[in-house]
């Protein structure tokens, strides 16, 4: 069965039969099971170049120009289009936009129309996130790194990506060691950014940067989590005002380093609020390794640190994640 809404706004809940006319009505959506069906009367200054038309970054699936008026028709599944897809607690919403661009990209579109399809939310199911990586160290075999956002006490996957600001993001990294030494694991740098790829002008927001200082806890509450082995890390990130609204991805360096080597450039440190101090999270005794959190952590000269053994470095991408003003 199909739900159909007509108007400005389009938002569609799939088991629920409504339907709405705004005095618009040039656009008319149907969200489908797995695919989105939307047929627009395009006025006619954009009938000119019907190839500037677009459902995210969809052309139209049909167009046609008659005597009484021009219409594209776009039937895409909702895996299509980059669609953007948010996990609340009883819904799972996709969103998207149909825009003219008479100017390529910079350029904004001359028309924008948002899109919305919100479909009741499976029994059982989770979101899926970009969160595991792998990598060789020399002489140990293969190591394998995993990354997830995990629900509220860490006992089990996030039901949402979709994070209120001011609420936590539970976050847990962890390497298998399988046969090797023990290993600690840490994150020398993590940074949040609107694009799973890094370019040299992408806007990001610092969370752990300084080799291993959790900067973002100087503002607000986020913590590292005292570890229940020396293998995994856990961080509790509280949802920061960054990209409100957009797919947010956290992007980190993760290091696979001795536990028995903490120094300046290979630590966890987090901001204590109440005395204004950095501290260790391994050994709050040594919390001095974390005082350079304030200036550059550097630790050693340039040649000392080449010829220093560096551990195993990988970089993963945790996301998508969506922080809104208010809870869906």
């Amino acid at each position: 069965m199909k739900y159909l809404w007509l108007g400005f706004f389009v938002f569609v809940i799939a088991t629920t039969f409504v339907v709405s006319e705004d005095s618009n009505g040039d656009i008319q959506i149907t969200c489908e099971e797995r695919s989105v069906h939307i047929k627009w009367k395009v006025d006619k200054p954009m009938t000119e170049n019907p190839s500037r038309l677009f459902l995210g970054s969809c052309f139209p699936s049909h167009f046609s120009n008659e005597s009484d008026g021009a219409e594209a028709d776009f039937y895409y599944p909702l895996s299509a289009c980059d669609f953007r897809r948010m996990a609340t607690w009883k819904y799972l919403v996709y969103e998207n936009k149909l825009t003219y661009r008479p100017l390529p990209k910079p350029s904004p579109p001359s028309f924008s129309y948002p899109v919305r399809c919100v479909y009741d939310r499976p029994k059982g199911w989770t979101p899926t996130f970009q969160s595991s990586s792998t990598g060789v160290i020399q002489g140990h075999g293969e190591l394998a790194f995993h990354m997830e956002i995990l629900n509220y006490d860490f006992s089990g996957p996030a039901e949402s990506n979709v994070f209120p600001l001011g609420s936590f993001v539970p976050v847990w990294a962890g390497v298998d060691q399988q046969a090797h030494q023990p290993l600690l694991l840490l994150l020398e740098e993590c940074v949040a950014s609107t694009t799973v790829e890094m370019y040299p002008d992408t806007l990001t927001y610092p969370l752990i940067n300084n080799k291993g200082c959790l900067v973002d806890g100087k503002k607000s509450f986020s913590k590292f989590l005292p570890r229940y082995h020396s293998s995994s890390i856990m961080l509790n990130l509280q949802a920061f005002r960054f990209a409100v609204g957009q797919e947010v991805y956290i992007h980190c360096k993760l290091i696979a380093w001795d536990p028995d080597l903490l120094n300046e450039e290979k630590k966890a440190c987090n901001y204590n609020k109440t005395t204004g101090e950095w501290e260790l999270l391994d050994d709050p005794f040594q919390s001095s390794l974390c005082q350079c959190c304030e200036s550059s952590c550097q630790g050693r000269g340039k040649r000392d640190t080449d010829s220093a053994p560096q551990g195993l470095v990988l970089k993963s991408v945790l996301g998508p994640l969506t922080f809104t003003e208010d809870s869906l």
